[in-house]
């Protein structure tokens, strides 16, 4: 069966027109519901999946004859999951498996979770290989920390493999319940704390059975050891040092490692004693002190110490503690990182403190600030002050994160930020159309783009771009429904952008009409 992106690849000159149309914001249902039931394949595909769709076509493509464009609308980001969900009994396995796969959406960016009782219903009746493709970020957070106490069985198995964060009654629950596959499961993950099984099951060759289990199984004695004087990996030490049931003996051990790598790992632990941390702080490898300086419970005068560090990047750490003044952290002489990844974070299922964030946005210290920028939570005042601050980090993950940034700073930040998940900006909610049109001579050809997106950009200079250089920027004009008409009919023509002309909101409708009775084929009509 063709993937998606062969069948794209497959279609031709016709099928890309129509695909156009499919995508074409003016043209009305009844064309949609044509295209629906006479276009090829790769025009379906890209109704069904790249747009929101009117009830009427929704209607007509849950009933479509044809499984494959079923599927399509099956993983739709654009649609409201709820509608998605009409097809969760459809009879064809490669329609429900793709609704349990989801809709493909590039990262940092989440599908929005089905509803609780269409995803119950799933487990409940889907068999392993539809559920096996199954994206669990279309549970919602609610359904998934209710599962481990559902009322049904399905649904507390899945719950069991959140074991580690599970509360002892909850546990204790899950090893006596009434159904099977609850209790297998329980007592499995149970058998994890068990060294001896653990010892019994471990694999003897590097795999990821033998990975997961060194991270986060509880390890006997006999296996510590076999470890320590007989790695099978080079990497075996590390990942038994970052295991949270080592006993305290050989966290020393460790904590003296030949290898600063593991060493570095050590130093993360959250329980680590006194005297270690005393000694880790130290170190003569500057990452394993670096990694000390996190810790929320060093004591004066460890913080005295890395304040003064001769490695720059260990100033830096601890310049970030949270027990430090304003005035302590002025003492510093640290030094930001010119870096520039400033990207999308996720919201936090557990809010920070907000007097927390509100002293982090305070701070003198840019990174601090960076921190509060990131938080999708913060209120109008502290955006509005860090929307204007004087660090182009803080200005960014403010512009990328906060659901209220303002325009002029998502302007500036696109402006002003070349790295990585810059054209996400253009997407936020705010960003700005009107004033675009002045970018069209801009030697940055995604600063160029944006004057499309201005309503007010004149036809000569859509015409114009659309001969531009960057194909980005060549197919952003061709859908701006100012570009003179003449020259979008001509690049109904262009195998490169016909597909974007067809997508034009001012598309003639005779235009449209020809190009649906003739099947996509198009012949302009004499001058």
């Amino acid at each position: 069966m063709r993937t998606p992106e062969q069948i794209w690849s497959d279609a031709d000159l016709p099928a890309r027109r129509l695909a156009g149309l499919a995508l074409n914001p003016s043209v009305p249902d009844e064309v949609l519901l044509r295209l629906l039931s006479e276009a090829p394949l790769a025009a379906r595909m890209v109704l069904c999946r790249d747009r929101d769709l009117p009830d009427a076509v929704v209607d007509a493509v849950v009933e479509h004859p044809d499984p494959r464009t079923r599927s399509f609308f099956a993983c739709n980001p654009h649609v409201d999951p709820a509608r998605r969900v009409r097809l969760l009994d459809d009879p064809e396995w490669l329609v429900r498996v793709n609704l349990a796969a989801g809709p493909r959406v590039e990262f940092p960016d989440r599908p929005e979770p089905l509803p609780d009782e269409a995803v119950v219903h799933m487990i409940s009746t889907y068999d392993n290989e539809s559920l096996g493709a199954f994206s669990h970020q279309q549970v919602s957070t609610g359904l998934r920390r209710a599962m481990p106490t559902h009322p049904v069985a399905k649904v507390r198995r899945w719950g069991v493999n959140s074991w580690s964060s599970l509360s002892a009654d909850v546990r204790a629950a899950l090893l006596a319940d009434p159904d099977d596959g609850v209790r297998e499961s329980a007592r499995h993950h149970l058998l994890s704390q068990d060294p001896a099984w653990v010892e019994s099951e471990l694999p003897d060759r590097p795999c990821h059975g033998r990975t997961h289990m060194l991270l986060y199984y509880a390890l006997s004695r006999a296996v510590v050891d076999d470890v320590l004087t007989r790695p099978l990996d080079e990497g075996d030490k590390e990942l038994l040092a970052a295991n949270p049931t080592l006993p305290p003996d050989v966290v020393v051990l460790l904590a003296a490692d030949p290898v600063p790598r593991v060493r570095a790992v050590i130093a993360r632990r959250a329980d680590l004693g006194a005297d270690q941390r005393r000694a880790l702080v130290a170190d003569p490898d500057p990452e394993v002190r670096a990694e000390v300086a996190h810790h929320a419970d060093l004591g004066p005068a460890e913080r005295r110490a890395l304040m003064v560090d001769p490695h720059p990047d260990v100033r830096l750490a601890v310049s970030l503690h949270p027990a430090l003044s304003e005035e302590e952290r002025a003492r510093i002489d640290y030094r930001v990182p010119g870096e520039h990844r400033f990207e999308h974070s996720f919201v936090l299922e557990v809010p920070r403190d907000p007097e927390a964030v509100r002293r982090d946005a305070l701070s003198r210290h840019p990174l601090l600030r960076r921190r509060a920028a990131e938080d999708h939570r913060l209120p109008p005042d502290l955006v509005a002050r860090l929307a204007s601050d004087d660090d182009l980090g803080v200005r960014v993950l403010l512009a990328q994160n906060h659901p209220d940034a303002p325009a002029a700073l998502l302007l500036r930040s696109f402006l002003e930020y070349t790295g990585p998940e810059r054209d996400r900006l253009a997407t936020r909610p705010n960003f700005p159309t009107e004033g675009l049109a002045a970018f069209a001579d801009h030697r940055d050809p995604e600063v160029r783009a944006l004057a499309a997106r201005d309503p007010e950009t004149g036809p000569a200079v859509l015409e114009r771009l659309t001969r531009d250089p960057q194909p980005a920027v060549r197919a952003a004009a061709t859908r701006h429904p100012k570009l003179p008409q003449p020259r979008l009919a001509a690049l109904l023509d262009d195998e490169e952008l016909a597909h974007a002309a067809a997508a034009n909101p001012a598309l003639d409708a005779d235009v449209i009409g020809r190009l649906l009775d003739a099947g996509g084929r198009w012949t302009r009509p004499p001058a």
